[in-house]
């Protein structure tokens, strides 16, 4: 049975935003490892439309770049919207019954499908299908933006925390 893993970078102040602050390249290179490692990702539509940046081959792109994208193009993915029509390469669409869907992915497969996005985070939390949370900490502090838990902090034990470079400490919580 797969486990479903809720993944992101966050400030000191609980906020995520991929344009406010990057990962390091080690953890750019610990990001490869992990999306190489996954059976797959479950997005929700606006964390999809900000990946599909990896669909395309850009000329300034360094090796490490290139390995990411690689990765991310093999995964499969499922995709949950109903405003959308259709996804792009290697991906499904999850319309309806989002309980349902999630329930028999997580049984068809073995290892670890990383979510996507605090909204569809929040909706798998409240279904009680994530396994896992990790919190990859940096230290700044935005002040605004989209929180990692889009509604209450669901209760949380905390099962390891290690460092990640020079600056990110990732904090990996399961429900408690």
């Amino acid at each position: 049975m797969a486990r479903l893993v809720f993944a992101m970078n966050q400030s000191l102040d609980g906020y995520v935003d991929h344009t406010a602050f990057a990962p390091s390249p080690t953890l750019f290179r610990h990001f490869i490892e992990e999306v190489q490692g996954q059976v797959g990702s479950v997005y929700g539509r606006r964390m999809y439309e900000v990946m599909r940046y990896w669909d395309d081959d850009h000329p300034e792109w360094d090796a490490e770049e290139h390995a990411f994208a690689a990765a991310w193009r093999t995964q499969p993915k499922w995709v949950v919207s109903r405003s959308m029509k259709s996804v792009g390469p290697n991906a499904r669409l999850v319309e309806v019954d989002l309980e349902g869907a999630i329930g028999e992915l997580k049984a068809e497969r073995d290892g670890e499908i990383e979510v996507a996005g605090p909204d569809l985070a929040h909706s798998l939390t409240a279904l009680g299908l994530i396994d896992e949370y990790r919190i990859y900490l940096h230290p700044v502090v935005l002040g605004h933006g989209k929180p990692y838990f889009a509604g209450p902090r669901p209760p949380l034990r905390l099962t390891s925390h290690d460092r990640i470079g020079e600056d990110v400490i990732r904090l990996t919580y399961v429900p408690a």
